[in-house]
């Protein structure tokens, strides 16, 4: 029997990239995978390349409407959710000062506000059933900071400390919530941020002791291993991912 069979599990911001990634993990170990992202055709046809069962739905996750009418479509159509996987996830890369405020709202609303939408929605489900795990997709940058990402790395803090506080509230629902903290990875939502800079991507290789940078199967594993039974004892922890860069 496949360790994540019988699961269903919502990863959001999972058309592309990353999300893509665990969204193919959790439907290898047996999960039914509800494949959630803004780009409705994204997602559709992301779900129908997993297969297992795996539905595309649109979402939005900075809009808590869009992200209600999403939950009450997989619980309709489930009954149950028992994996949560926040992922989604948004940046423009600039020094703090030369960052438009307007692009504040955004980058907070979907990295963070994204967090809380679909845990308010979502965290109800696990309460009832009595069971539940909620992975938070955070970042090294929300632990140790990162030039050009102040705002980014403000709002992933903000999701490693709502991780702890909520894994503490769900504790005794026996829901469990855990965060990811990736390091410089090979997605692209990196190759948007250090563009054509060769030297950017090749310094952050040789400052990784393992040489090199993450791939999605890297966090994949990670997520896979938390959304489980084995991690059934594990809950408000911080897994750092970064091939060794940052050590705590």
């Amino acid at each position: 029997m496949s360790r994540l069979e019988n699961k269903i599990a919502i990863v959001t911001g999972a058309a592309r990239g990353l999300g893509r990634g665990i969204a193919e993990r959790l439907a290898a170990d047996g999960a039914t995978v509800v494949v959630t992202d803004v780009n409705e055709d994204g997602a559709k046809q992301a779900a129908q390349e997993i297969g297992g069962g795996a539905i595309g739905l649109t979402c939005d996750v900075s809009d808590h409407a869009s992200v209600e009418a999403m939950v009450a479509a997989v619980k309709e159509q489930f009954g149950r959710v028992d994996v949560l996987v926040n992922n989604a996830g948004w940046d423009k890369a600039a020094p703090f000062l030369d960052l438009d405020p307007d692009l504040w709202p955004r980058i907070i609303g979907i990295n963070l506000y994204g967090v809380l939408n679909t845990m308010k929605a979502v965290l109800p489900i696990m309460a009832e059933q009595g069971s539940g795990s909620v992975i938070n997709i955070s970042s090294d940058a929300g632990r140790v900071g990162s030039s050009g990402e102040a705002v980014y790395s403000a709002a992933k803090g903000g999701v490693i400390a709502f991780t702890k506080s909520t894994a503490r509230e769900m504790a005794r629902k026996q829901v469990r919530v855990n965060v990811i903290c990736p390091g410089p990875s090979d997605t692209q939502l990196f190759a948007e941020f250090a563009g054509d800079n060769q030297g950017l991507r090749d310094a952050l290789t040789k400052a990784i002791p393992l040489r090199r940078l993450g791939q999605p199967a890297d966090i994949a594993g990670a997520v896979a291993y938390f959304a489980s039974d084995d991690a059934a004892y594990v809950t408000g922890q911080t897994l750092s991912i970064s091939g060794g860069l940052t050590m705590s």
